[in-house]
């Protein structure tokens, strides 16, 4: 089923044109309702602490975040005015909580979510650790997008990160929603055990999936040799020329993720594609 309503986080003007480069050729293609969400951060007073703060100060920062929503909300409306598919700005109060709490209240009535990957320069300091937040607790796909990201429209040439598990399996039928008939799929198991892929049968069974609907899969193996299986999904992304790396996300707890580290966290943290997360 396409995607009817897509939301795009927008944290910054800096990022907002990169987003939206990916978004509205989404919402155009599938006419999705597209929704570009961005939280005003709150002024946080701690009631342990003992301190006054003057009225000056609360109306720079009021006014500062009211000129930031208005670049971002100017960048939201260059790039979809012309369009005939319907687009709405949400400007919303982080009010006590933080923003991706925002983010993660909005997202759940949406079909896909797009992000940009966290920028400590830039990023408040209520938004850092949100892509990682909004994947876990929505319930949703997310698309992370690389900064400055200029590459083509997504959904054409697809890599996804194939595993016997219940987040990989989320993520193949989430990204049904967003692949094109006709899409060149590679399908790709990674691993050392050497496993011959025509003998691997849940990958095949989720390649004639997709065949069934259209598209133009094929299974490979790959030997990560030492590297991370990060870094092998994104030099076969560079190899097969895609446009998004699709993967499930954290399939393991909190505490197994901080001691051992995960795939998901290093594609996060080394991202040099758009990368559809399915949690």
């Amino acid at each position: 089923m396409a995607p009817k309503t897509i939301l795009v986080c927008l944290t910054t003007p800096e990022h907002a044109a990169t987003l939206l480069r990916v978004a509205v050729p989404l919402a155009r293609k599938h006419g999705a309702h597209l929704i570009g969400l961005h939280t005003v951060e709150a002024l946080v007073v701690y009631p342990g602490i003992a301190m006054h703060i003057p009225e000056p100060a609360f109306a720079a920062f009021n006014e500062s975040q009211k000129q930031e929503s208005e670049a971002i909300k100017a960048v939201f409306t260059d790039h979809t005015a012309q369009e005939d598919f319907v687009s709405e700005f949400r400007l919303v109060k982080a009010e006590a909580q933080s923003a991706s709490e925002r983010m993660i209240e909005s997202a759940r009535a949406a079909d896909l979510v797009i992000m940009a990957h966290e920028d400590k320069n830039s990023d408040r300091y209520d938004q850092r650790h949100a892509q990682s937040q909004v994947i876990r607790e929505s319930g949703r796909p997310v698309v992370v997008v690389p900064l400055d990201y200029d590459g083509p429209e997504i959904g054409n040439n697809i890599l996804l990160g194939w595993s016997d598990t219940r987040e990989a399996a989320r993520a193949a039928h989430d990204m049904l929603s967003i692949a094109s008939e006709g899409t060149e799929l590679t399908v790709l198991r990674v691993g050392s055990s050497g496993q011959d892929a025509f003998k691997d049968a849940d990958a095949i069974d989720m390649v004639e999936m997709f065949a069934r609907h259209g598209l133009k899969p094929t299974l490979e193996h790959r030997d990560p040799m030492g590297d991370s299986i990060a870094d092998v999904l994104n030099e076969v992304a560079f190899e097969k020329g895609a446009d998004l790396i699709v993967t499930g996300a954290f399939g393991h707890s909190l505490a197994y993720d901080f001691v051992i580290g995960a795939t998901t966290y290093a594609l996060l943290r080394d991202q040099r594609f758009p990368v559809l997360f399915s949690k």
